[in-house]
């Protein structure tokens, strides 16, 4: 590595399951810069694997090794691709920060615990380059809810002086971070609840499409209200933080119970439109309960993209909040994750506490992630 270059990779396959982000970051500057970016799409049997082991089945052992193997070596060569791209040296980057695909996160009970795969071990080999990765656990270990861990990344980096910010990355699920001026008060992040993965999964569902593009599909619909309040009446919602969520609530299975008894015969066009309000409503509620003096909502995550969505929440969110994206502090929504996995990375080799205790619950700050030296 360059003396004058601080060279991290971040690798994040969120809930959505749509592909996985690379992101070549260099932290020699007070603000993170993206020297090269990379979106690898997952090939289909392994897309079809990791969904399938997002619930209890058969032989989930053989198949989650199989599954951790296949996307281990997929993370390596994404970074390998990353970097001829970009013309950098293996030798030249400190680390890379992995996040793993989440398959099975439950935070709460008496034996709470939450499972990343895409083996650490092979990107560490295959690249050669130090690896960091099962950042989760060991907040759990400390008595959080192991998520979410964006919220750090988000005060280090975004906090205005000015403004009262809040940051709402919409991947599968929607997390929400609130950033007051005054930096004595502690940052609060929670998921919201759903973000694209019931949009998506409807989509899928009905017209065999990953996702409804720019939100066309819902648009098209109208909001059926009934049904909106039904869904909004699932516990998580009014539950408070800190809290997190995953596939193992919101689910095409889930959706398929709440759609039974009285709303079959609702069009899909509805139904899609309905999901995205259920997305857009539930970050408002939230942001009007526990931040009702914030001035800007930056959103980042591959909702950024749907302008349905985002016409909803500027709708629903009090006039005097602007809503931008995270366009405006130099990062494309994008790759706001990525780099977030490349700065804990860098967090952990620095032995600094990268977790937040009032995000997650945890009884103390922590030093995240396992390191694979190369």
């Amino acid at each position: 590595m360059t003396a004058d270059k601080q060279y991290f990779i971040g690798l994040m396959s969120g809930t959505s399951l749509d592909s996985l982000d690379a992101a070549l970051v260099d932290f020699s500057a007070p603000l993170p810069r993206l020297i090269a970016t990379l979106n690898t799409e997952l090939p289909a049997s392994l897309k079809s694997q990791l969904l399938a082991l997002c619930s209890p089945g058969d032989n989930e052992i053989q198949r989650m090794g199989e599954a951790d193997h296949q996307l281990g070596k997929l993370c390596a060569q994404a970074c390998q691709t990353l970097l001829s791209n970009a013309k950098i040296s293996a030798d030249q980057v400190t680390a890379i920060g992995s996040h793993g695909q989440t398959i099975r996160h439950v935070p709460k009970g008496d034996t709470p615990f939450t499972v990343q795969i895409g083996d650490p071990n092979h990107i560490a080999q295959l690249t050669g380059i130090t690896t960091v990765a099962d950042f989760r656990r060991r907040d759990m270990a400390a008595g959080g809810q192991g998520a979410p861990l964006a919220p750090g990344f988000h005060a280090a980096m975004f906090r205005s002086t000015e403004k009262q910010r809040a940051l709402v990355n919409i991947g599968g699920m929607a997390n929400l971070t609130l950033l007051h001026v005054d930096s004595t008060k502690p940052v609060t992040g929670f998921d919201t609840g759903p973000g694209n993965v019931l949009i998506d999964c409807w989509c899928q569902r009905q017209k065999n499409k990953a996702f409804d593009e720019n939100g066309q599909w819902a648009r098209s619909g109208n909001i059926n209200i009934a049904l909106l309040e039904k869904l909004l009446a699932t516990p998580y919602f009014a539950s408070p933080p800190p809290k997190s969520t995953g596939r193992e609530l919101f689910s095409q299975q889930w959706l398929s119970q709440q759609l039974k008894c009285g709303y079959e015969d609702i069009s899909p066009a509805d139904i899609a439109a309905t999901l995205t309000e259920l997305t857009a409503r539930s970050i408002s509620n939230d942001l009007q309960q526990h931040f009702s003096d914030c001035e800007e909502l930056l959103v980042c995550g591959g909702g950024a993209h749907n302008s349905f969505l985002l016409e909803r929440i500027n709708a629903l969110t009090a006039p005097e909040v602007s809503v931008g994206t995270t366009s405006l502090l130099g990062i494309a929504p994008d790759w706001v994750e990525a780099a977030a996995f490349a700065w804990f990375a860098k967090q952990t080799l620095e032995h600094k506490p990268s977790n937040l205790t009032s995000v997650t619950g945890a009884t103390s700050g922590c030093i995240l992630g396992g390191v694979y030296f190369a």
